[in-house]
Formats: C-alpha cells, structure tokens, sequence
C-alpha cells in the first residue's frame, strides 16, 4: 500500500512562507497524481492544489492563487508545496494525497484521491 508522509508544516506571522513536503514509500510516485488538501476545524475538507504525475498541468484553488505554488522532484518521490504571503484563514490541517492516474489535468476533488497522508499542521497567527 502506497504510504505518503507529510512535513514542514508549524507557526508562522501572516506574511510568511512555509515550504510542504510529501514524500513516497515503498512505491515511486512516477504515476501519481497528488493533490494537497486542508481541512479547518469545522470545515469541509478543501482541494488546495494538484499536480499531474509528469508535473505538466496544475491546478489552484482560487483563494491561493499567485500565493502558492507546487512542484515535483520524482527522483526523490516527493511533491512540494510552497506557501508564501500566508494568511490567517490558511490555518487548517494540511494534507497530501495521490491516485494512480496519467499525466493529465488534476481534480480538485477529494474523492478522486485514494491515498492519503497523516497532515501536518499549519498555523497563521501573530
């Protein structure tokens, strides 16, 4: 069974920028579409973004576009997150997520996913 753990998550002052790690075990994420999701306490769980097994299409939500950005390093099974001009309302529980899919375009969807991550929690406050 495909195994993700998620890292770098912790307190940062609205403004800052945190950087989200998932990586792979046992099996390559070569193809895997990942996506990154968050869940506030509360709230439903939200896709954040996605990218697509050969890193040629991404997706955002839209309250963190020109904010976030995501990217892949196969090579070392990982997927990263990069957070920055954070904001309060991102605070939630951060999660990676895959499903054996080709390289095309990324739902959003959590439903689409079949793996998931353990999160990593990410605070904005001053």
């Amino acid at each position: 069974q495909l195994q993700l753990v998620e890292s770098g998550g912790g307190l940062v002052q609205p403004g800052g920028s945190l950087r989200l790690s998932c990586t792979a075990s046992e099996f390559t994420l070569d193809y895997y579409d990942i996506g990154w999701f968050r869940q506030a306490p509360g709230k439903e769980r939200e896709g954040v973004s996605c990218i697509t097994a050969r890193g040629s299409n991404s997706n955002f939500l839209d309250f963190v576009k020109g904010r976030f950005s995501i990217s892949r390093d196969n090579a070392k099974n990982t997927v990263y997150l990069q957070m920055n001009s954070l904001k309060p309302d991102d605070t939630a529980l951060y999660y990676c997520a895959a499903v054996h899919l080709g390289d095309t375009t990324c739902p959003l969807d959590r439903m689409t996913y079949t793996y998931w991550g353990q999160g990593t929690q990410v605070t904005v406050s001053s």
